[in-house]
């Protein structure tokens, strides 16, 4: 392994290690939010007066920072796998603190991670040189690239305004499937600006180049939509089924992004590709396990009175519990004759 690759594995865990802490933080902030106003999922901000969600956003912005810094040392081939680190450190810390149990099979899916970050680690591409922000818009204005950005903002964009009002606190794709999407395209923005500042200390200077800002304008709208969606998950879903979810799909849609643009595979050899394949495979499998022994948090009941037909409905009692009415409550027949009459007039 490079230096160069070096570098970007060791701040990879250091990141994994706080972003991983700060979903478990995040999530306490939301349950305490979630006591005194609407919750987050269902358009609710008060998350953002608890001081434990702003310490879970600055938890998770070390930890952005640092995996920014390593996106400049190492490709995105092992950067963005390695986050399977933080899934670890969520499910460990979602046992003690939130009380999710972790299962034995839920051990063996973290060891499967470990194994499969391994051999990622020992298979990755070495990183290319860019010289300039120019290159790398070069490479972003490929029609191949060109093609991915536009198909992955037009399925975001049906997630959004067609699936999330209607499946969102049902299905767990719908939320984590946009920030994926958009997480991918934030990858790339990191990488580009990352190597922009990298040259701009060297000597350099990349702020004079109207790549530079576009590339920074993508990133910081990107990172917004992935926050808000991912806040989302976390508040509807029970986080040790959010984390694995949410790298599996972020790092597939990464990694075929980063293929498509910085071209990571062009020059390694066969048994490399595979080796490499067959790490995040292992990875995916550790994931999917960790997934397949939760079970998600229960639906939310918006209301006090849940109708059960065009005609009755039930009260909700405070312990979760249906109210059904007893035989001395129920009212007399003619009553209810009269009061159906007088519905059908």
């Amino acid at each position: 392994m490079s230096s160069s690759n070096l570098t970007g594995f060791v701040l990879a865990v250091v990141s994994s290690a706080f972003i991983g802490s700060s979903f478990i933080i995040k999530k306490k902030g939301l349950q305490l939010a979630s006591v005194n106003g609407p919750r987050a999922s269902v358009g609710g901000y008060g998350y953002l007066l608890q001081p434990l969600w702003w310490v879970g956003m600055i938890t998770m912005i070390v930890g952005e920072i640092a995996n920014f810094v390593a996106y400049i040392y190492a490709p995105a081939v092992l950067v963005t796998p390695l986050g399977a680190l933080s899934i670890i450190v969520s499910a460990v810390l979602a046992h003690f603190l939130l009380k999710e149990k972790l299962q034995k099979m839920d051990v063996l899916g973290c060891l499967l991670c470990i194994v499969g970050s391994t051999v990622v680690v020992l298979h990755a591409p070495e990183e290319k040189t860019l010289n300039s922000v120019q290159e790398i818009w070069e490479l972003a204005i490929q029609p191949a690239f060109l093609s991915y950005t536009a198909s992955a903002i037009a399925v975001t964009l049906f997630l959004v305004l067609y699936c999330a009002p209607r499946y969102g606190q049902t299905n767990i794709f719908v939320y984590i499937g946009i920030c994926s999407i958009v997480g991918s395209l934030t990858v790339m923005s990191v990488k580009a600006i990352g190597i922009a500042i990298k040259l701009t200390i060297e000597g350099s200077n990349q702020a004079f180049y109207f790549q530079t800002w576009i590339f920074t304008m993508v990133l910081v709208t990107c990172v917004i939509v992935q926050l808000n969606y991912l806040n989302m998950a976390l508040d509807n879903f029970n986080t040790a089924v959010v984390s694995p979810i949410y790298y599996a799909l972020f790092t597939a849609f990464t990694i075929l992004a980063s293929a498509i643009m910085f071209k990571d595979y062009s020059g390694q050899s066969i048994s490399s590709i595979v080796s490499e394949l067959c790490g995040l495979i292992t990875i995916l499998s550790g994931t999917t396990l960790l997934h397949s022994t939760k079970e998600p948090d229960s639906p939310i009941i918006t209301d006090l009175y849940t109708p059960l037909s065009p005609k009755v409905s039930w009260y909700i009692q405070g312990n979760g519990e249906p109210w059904k009415p007893k035989e001395e409550d129920v009212p007399p027949f003619n009553l209810i004759t009269i009061v159906r009459q007088d519905h059908f007039k």
